[in-house]
């Protein structure tokens, strides 16, 4: 199969190949609801920081929630050819994690349109996880952002999806 043919099956891709934004609007308005996660990997002493609340920066956890909500309002700034979306709710939950160490970090997009919210969860996630690293950077530099996916996405004509755990 060629490119070209590949392509066609990819809704962002025109017959030639070229990128351009989906028409939703013969699509119908549904509830949608998708959740994504991701981690964050630390030393032990840099997670003992974040946890007592001594990181010189502040609040790592308020200020990588609030930045992850942020984020996913503003989702349609950041990735070429995603709607804009008047999201209905956006929720950033952070668990420390003394397995990893470090955090896990998980957002919930809702709306009630023509269109998925996967970006907009996706990338709460990643910029909470993202803020994470840069409020306590200084204190180590290694530290890993793993695993963002997709968890579940509920509504819209393809239906329910729940990833494998």
């Amino acid at each position: 199969m060629s490119a070209v043919a590949r392509a066609r099956k990819l809704t962002h891709l025109g017959k030639s190949g070229e990128a351009h934004m989906v028409d939703v609007s013969a699509k119908a308005p549904t509830a949608r609801v998708a959740v994504a996660e991701g981690r964050v990997l630390m030393s032990q002493a840099t997670f003992d920081l974040v946890l007592a609340g001594n990181a010189k920066k502040g609040d790592v956890l308020g200020t990588a929630r609030l930045a992850g909500i942020m984020a996913a309002k503003r989702t349609h700034e950041l990735i070429p050819l995603c709607h804009p979306l008047a999201l209905t709710q956006v929720t950033v939950d952070i668990e420390p994690d003394c397995k990893l160490p470090g955090f896990t970090v998980r957002a919930s997009a809702s709306v009630t349109g023509q269109t998925g919210v996967e970006m907009e969860a996706l990338t709460a996630v990643s910029v909470a996880c993202l803020t994470i690293y840069d409020m306590v950077k200084a204190v180590e530099r290694g530290m890993r952002i793993e695993g963002i996916r997709l968890v579940e996405k509920r509504g819209g004509k393809s239906g329910h999806y729940r990833a494998k755990e």
